[in-house]
């Protein structure tokens, strides 16, 4: 199975920052190694959509992730863009589609927009937003799924719904990417989020590198699709990667084989130190990329 790579770059979310004391220069080795990726083999860099660092809120740098995205798409030219994945909870559906439309054009077509329910539950007390569990969470996103879907597709979008509504909302420019701008959403929920992704979505990111979870979920997004008379096959099915120190060349392709087998065709890598070393990166993409091409 042909496979393709995309790769996480530093944001400082999972203080992977911390080791440079200005944030200027934080900034422009998150940015760096997205121009890395840019003239290699990569089809992707992504960013996690948030605002205080993980597992701990710590008093460390957190870049935002639309800003991110924004920048990113003016210092790169050929790799995609997205975010893994942004949280519905943090932004109104119809906004989340007008600044991704924005990026999308800044970008010249080449935004993977993510978005997902939401699940830092201290973060998002932290910053104000009001913490709901997961079967309010899920309404809400499967509304917010709809919305923007609507923003990407229609001139005077309407929608009412126990969470949101819009009246007519304008957003032009829509995107560049036809028809619409790349859609992706992220979690394994089989009865709202497969579904949704079977629906409305370009790109899912399920399993977190686990094959045995990958193929369970994907079973479950194929029998949506073929309810809904969707063509799986046009679905990207992505997972994450997250290595470590110790990972060999040949541990990292065993595990990508693993993922493949299970029924992914999207790898999203995470390097921990990618900041202050970019062996592994460059290593990555001669020596792994190729075996999966």
């Amino acid at each position: 199975m042909s496979m393709r790579f995309g790769v996480f770059v530093p944001q400082g979310w999972r203080n992977d920052l911390d080791e440079i004391a200005d944030p200027v220069e934080q900034y422009e080795a998150m940015t760096q190694v997205a121009k890395l990726a840019d003239a290699g083999p990569w089809d992707s860099v992504w960013v996690y959509d948030h605002f205080h660092t993980f597992p701990e809120p710590t008093m460390n740098t957190t870049f935002e992730a639309w800003t991110v995205s924004a920048t990113l798409a003016r210092d790169t030219s050929r790799v995609n863009i997205g975010q893994m994945v942004g949280c519905n909870g943090y932004r109104h559906p119809a906004l989340y589609a007008k600044m991704a439309s924005t990026v999308d054009v800044a970008s010249r077509g080449r935004l993977y927009a993510g978005l997902g329910a939401g699940w830092y539950e201290h973060e998002w007390k932290a910053y104000g937003y009001v913490w709901s569990e997961v079967p309010e969470r899920m309404a809400a996103f499967r509304e917010a799924v709809q919305i923007v879907h609507k923003m990407w597709t229609e001139d005077r979008p309407v929608f009412t719904g126990k969470h949101y509504h819009i009246d007519q909302p304008i957003n032009e420019p829509k995107g560049v990417r036809k028809p619409h701008p790349s859609f992706w959403l992220g979690g394994g929920g089989e009865k709202v989020t497969l579904k949704l992704v079977a629906q409305y979505a370009d790109g899912c990111n399920l399993g977190n590198g686990d094959p045995e979870v990958i193929a369970q979920k994907l079973a479950v997004l194929r029998r949506h699709c073929d309810n809904l008379g969707r063509d799986y096959d046009r679905i990207n099915k992505s997972t994450s990667l997250n290595l470590t120190l110790n990972d060999t060349t040949a541990d990292i392709k065993r595990k990508v084989e693993q993922i493949a087998g299970a029924g992914a065709d999207y790898v999203i890598v995470y390097f921990p130190r990618v900041a202050y070393d970019h062996e592994p990166l460059l290593r990555f993409a001669e020596e792994v990329v190729p075996q999966f091409s």
